[in-house]
């Protein structure tokens, strides 16, 4: 095995002696890499350093004060804001495409502009989909900094990038799939949702783990439509309380300029909240990917 590497390694070689133009490309993408990789392992190996040693029991209290600084209510109120922007913005998102791969004609016009105009919204900066929850859902319909104003604007920001994601995941299943069912007798309806979506399911639930981290780590639309208040909402009406996540959490304590110790050890439980969802929906896609 060792020689017929050597060997490879060797063909390789002198194949980029012939040509200096591939060895150029060669190594800048070799560069490319090494430098990806080590300032990733240097950002992560830095948050670490700096978080791990503040991680404290009183980090995890239930109840936020100037003492402790739990971030208890934060982890909560990200996991209530994920749940409900994906209940929003998943069902749109995949039924979205579903029309545009299953139903929508081939060149129609219609497709053109929805697809167009999902990409340019993936590409709007996070403040200016703030700015908008600001004015229409805080504002105009009056639900105030709250809850549901947060999550109606997350999931407008992560719907484009579901969508298309989900997109190219159905495109990406053979239409041997489909002429199969439709041989057996299987109509339209039932090929799509018995054959088509689950084949497809891997590649959307990748969209949603990124809709996900994007959710998890947004900050700045949040501060103008959710707020700031460290409370797990309550009552009745606690869709309309005023709430913070755990990257909104992060900034009010590293902008207070008095807990920034605090503000490391929350970034490591953010970071480990990030890794442990892609690992959980990665078991999951695979799972669904054997079945």
């Amino acid at each position: 095995m060792e020689c017929i590497n050597k060997r490879s390694f060797g063909q390789k070689l002198k194949a980029y002696k012939r040509s200096p133009l591939s060895l150029a490309l060669f190594l800048l993408v070799l560069v490319s890499t090494i430098l990806t990789i080590g300032i990733l392992l240097f950002l992560i190996g830095y948050i670490m350093i700096r978080g791990i040693p503040n991680i404290k029991p009183e980090l995890f209290q239930w109840e936020y004060n100037t003492l402790n600084v739990s971030l208890m209510p934060a982890l909560i109120n990200t996991v209530i804001m994920t749940f409900i922007s994906l209940l929003i913005a998943v069902p749109i998102a995949v039924f979205s495409a579903i029309y545009l791969v299953e139903y929508a004609k081939r060149g129609n016009r219609l497709v053109g502009i929805i697809r167009i105009t999902a990409e340019t919204l993936s590409g709007i900066p996070s403040i200016v989909y703030g700015l908008f929850g600001l004015l229409f859902f805080v504002t105009a319909l009056g639900w105030g900094m709250s809850l549901l104003a947060g999550a109606f604007t997350l999931s407008i920001m992560i719907l484009p990038l579901v969508m298309r994601t989900a997109e190219e995941a159905l495109k990406a299943v053979p239409d041997s799939y489909r002429e199969g069912s439709y041989g057996l007798g299987a109509g339209k309806l039932r090929t799509v949702f018995r054959i088509v979506l689950p084949s497809a399911m891997p590649g959307i639930l990748a969209g949603v783990i990124l809709g996900i981290g994007r959710i998890v780590g947004e900050s700045a639309a949040l501060i103008y439509t959710a707020g700031t208040v460290a409370e797990i909402p309550k009552g009745r009406d606690f869709l309309f309380d005023s709430t913070r996540t755990l990257s909104v959490h992060m900034y009010a304590l590293t902008s207070e300029g008095l807990y920034v110790k605090q503000s490391y050890a929350t970034a490591v439980i953010l970071l480990f909240i990030v890794v442990l969802i892609n690992w959980f929906s990665g078991y999951i896609a695979k799972k669904l990917s054997k079945a």
